[in-house]
């Protein structure tokens, strides 16, 4: 009996103003991270911003590092993944299939407007442009991006190979699939002869690893792709989705934080939305229309409504970047 008076007495000294109440633990936040080079670089350069992350917002952010993008987009779609560093094209699965949004978007530390997907060869490969690969294929070893990076895979997939009605798993000896890193050392290294990469990713190896930097070289580079986005899941509560916007907005104001995200290769971010990824959609719409011009197993009627349905999607994004130009002026 005195037992459960004493237990009684204490659950009325807890509702009374004035005594101390138990401390709550922080909230857990999961921040995913793109694997665009090993999970350990990848610590080393993020571990300070998300301590940073932790201390100012007072949740307990914890880095989620994934295998692939696929590992990112799924972990936002089943709640393991509260806010991530995504490419653009992994940013329109993760919108599309997961229920996020894109909330900031990253702009480089030297002041460019984005960055630029690459091919790179060994020095002393004997191929120096599209022209001598896909000439050379059948002889080519290729290493190709995740399938849901922008630069690894989507951006070449249209420039390199759709645009010259090939598909690169048929045309080489070889064809594997590796994060940026991956690929550009295994060119280094003489394990595949070509293989995508990216410009963000060939100035960290060059930090990283000089002396298989030396050993690459660029042989093609496209247009201007988009600075990567900072997704976060829609079905988050309100008050940390502000919490983590008020950080994220805030932060590089001083030195410290600039020099954090210098080693991330950033400036401070800036403020975004789904629209950022119009160019890309409009890109991925493009290479399919490519695809399905040169697929001579199609017949006729199909081929044509594919296209049609392409060639709609692609006026409503038409459309939409008109309305979004017209009102910036």
């Amino acid at each position: 009996m005195f037992r459960r008076f004493g237990f009684s007495l204490l659950c009325l000294l807890a509702l009374c103003p004035g005594f101390p109440a138990q401390a709550q633990p922080p909230k857990e936040v999961n921040f995913g991270i793109i694997s665009t080079e090993t999970s350990q670089n990848l610590r080393t350069i993020w571990e300070p911003f998300l301590a940073d992350m932790s201390r100012q917002t007072g949740l307990n952010v914890k880095a989620f590092f994934a295998s692939d993008y696929a590992g990112i987009i799924q972990g936002i779609r089943f709640g393991k993944v509260d806010i991530a560093w995504t490419g653009n094209k992994a940013a329109i699965e993760a919108v599309d299939r997961a229920g996020a949004e894109v909330i900031a978007q990253t702009v480089s530390a030297n002041g460019d407007a984005g960055y630029w997907s690459l091919l790179l060869a060994h020095k002393d490969s004997p191929y120096n442009s599209v022209q001598d690969v896909l000439e050379n294929a059948g002889k080519i070893s290729f290493g190709n991006g995740d399938p849901n990076s922008t630069s690894g895979f989507l951006v070449p997939g249209y420039y390199v190979f759709a645009q010259n009605g090939v598909d690169p798993k048929k045309i080489f000896r070889r064809t594997l699939n590796g994060s940026h890193e991956i690929n550009a050392l295994a060119v280094a290294n003489r394990q595949i002869d070509v293989a995508t990469c990216n410009s963000e990713v060939l100035a960290r190896i060059k930090i990283t690893s000089p002396e298989k930097y030396l050993q690459l070289k660029v042989i093609w580079k496209s247009p201007l792709i988009p600075s990567d986005p900072i997704v976060m899941r829609k079905n988050l509560d309100a008050e940390t989705r502000k919490t983590l916007k008020d950080f994220l907005f805030a932060y590089g104001r001083n030195a410290a934080e600039r020099k954090i995200l210098a080693a991330l290769q950033w400036a401070p971010f800036r403020v975004s939305d789904d629209d950022q990824l119009l160019p890309v959609r409009q890109l991925e719409l493009f290479k399919q229309q490519a695809v399905v011009k040169a697929d001579e197993t199609l017949s006729e009627r199909e081929k044509a409504s594919r296209l049609e349905k392409i060639g709609e999607e692609l006026a409503k994004l038409d459309r939409r970047m008109k309305e979004l130009e017209l009102a910036r002026k």
